[in-house]
């Protein structure tokens, strides 16, 4: 099924500032809580669906691609799919929660029971390079590349703990993660919420660590992730792989895998934009009486007629022969530019010739713009 407009999830224009965005999404998401709305699906997905965009619109960089590229700026492959993709009810109340306040939380048991119990540990991201040919870049392509990266540990699943005894809920806040005080002041009594400092948030506590990871629940290991790249990407352009970056301490959520796309430079071609340069270069006596020539494509070649009189920097157009759109949008063009080749050096004979030609009215240079009206030259020009 493919995704609505984020703009058009949170009921906003594409104008909208950041406290418009906050507002709108604060509104559906105390709408579609799943604690307000237990065991509806299409409430669940509603509430995530606001939190993605919210998650692109809040953010100046993340909007900035979107509005540029649409959602093909966050797509892919390779777990979870691109950023924003795949997102969890614990991830939302981990990443979002700060906007709505303890108030917000405290009035919900939370998704499951759980609610906003305990801290979520998250995992860094990652960033590469991967350098792509034009021929990549035009048909899309998988890559497979090897990230040495944190995971989960296998000798404990990421828990930490020796085995399932080694660990128990923390005494001081009781698994919630936070602890409350009570304080007196002039005004009355005060209460506050903050990080239990027995378990970091964690709502556990380890009294046996597991030897492999030394309680952290991570180790360093060899990963081989493949990542799908659509066709007409662009060199610059940062793609998001949700959940292929570090994994998290002790179960939390891992990182993303961030892929920053970079051209490599084809000895034929100029990139501009979707649109494909080619520099042809043609003798005096092909431009003069006309030609037949090929010319290359990314995949195959093509002919091409000259046609006689033919003008240094006369630009021919093979559409659809270019890059295509990175949203789908159709496909840029291939532009040939005629290059008239003047030799640098003659023969004794060559030179007689073309003293004599020289004379010719033929090849007494003129302004071809002057021969034709203005409307014409109008018409050539936006055509």
């Amino acid at each position: 099924m493919s995704k609505r407009d984020y703009y058009e999830v949170l009921g906003v224009s594409r104008n909208a500032d950041k406290e418009e965005i906050k507002k709108a999404y604060r509104k559906l998401a105390l709408k579609y809580h799943p604690d307000r709305n237990p065991g509806d699906k299409e409430a669940e997905e509603k509430f995530k669906e606001a939190a993605e965009a919210y998650d692109v619109l809040s953010d100046d960089e993340k909007r900035r691609k979107y509005d540029q590229f649409g959602h093909q700026a966050f797509q892919g492959s390779g777990g979870g799919g691109w950023s924003g993709g795949g997102m969890t009810i614990e991830d939302i109340f981990a990443s979002f929660g700060d906007i709505f306040g303890d108030s917000f939380f405290g009035g919900f048991s939370g998704f499951g029971g759980g609610g906003r119990s305990h801290n979520v540990n998250r995992g860094s991201n990652i960033r590469v390079k991967i350098k792509l040919n034009l021929s990549e870049i035009i048909n899309g392509v998988e890559k497979k590349i090897k990230i040495n990266k944190y995971v989960p540990c296998s000798t404990c699943n990421g828990t930490g703990a020796k085995d399932r005894s080694s660990y128990t809920t923390c005494p001081a806040c009781h698994g919630t993660g936070r602890v409350t005080r009570v304080t007196n002041t002039f005004l009355g009594q005060m209460q506050t919420s903050s990080t239990c400092p027995t378990c970091g948030g964690e709502g556990k506590v380890i009294h046996s660590k597991c030897t492999a990871c030394h309680g952290e629940g991570i180790v360093k290991e060899d990963e081989v992730v493949t990542i799908k790249l659509p066709p007409g990407v662009v060199s610059g352009m940062q793609l998001s792989i949700s959940g292929k970056g570090h994994a998290a301490r002790r179960g939390g959520i891992s990182g993303d895998l961030i892929v920053v796309i970079e051209e490599d430079p084809h000895p034929d071609f100029i990139r501009e934009g979707n649109d494909l340069i080619y520099n042809l270069y043609v003798s005096v006596p092909e431009a003069i009486l006309g030609s037949t020539v090929e010319v290359p494509l990314v995949e195959g070649r093509a002919k091409i007629k000259i046609e006689p009189g033919t003008q240094s920097g006369k630009i021919l157009r093979l559409r659809g022969k270019g890059i295509p759109d990175v949203n789908g949008y159709g496909r840029g063009d291939l532009l040939v530019v005629v290059n008239v080749w003047i030799p640098s050096d003659v023969s004794r004979e060559e030179r007689k010739i073309i003293e004599k030609l020289a004379s010719s009215p033929s090849f007494i240079p003129k302004d071809p713009d002057k021969e034709r009206t203005l409307f014409e030259r109008m018409r050539e020009y936006f055509k």
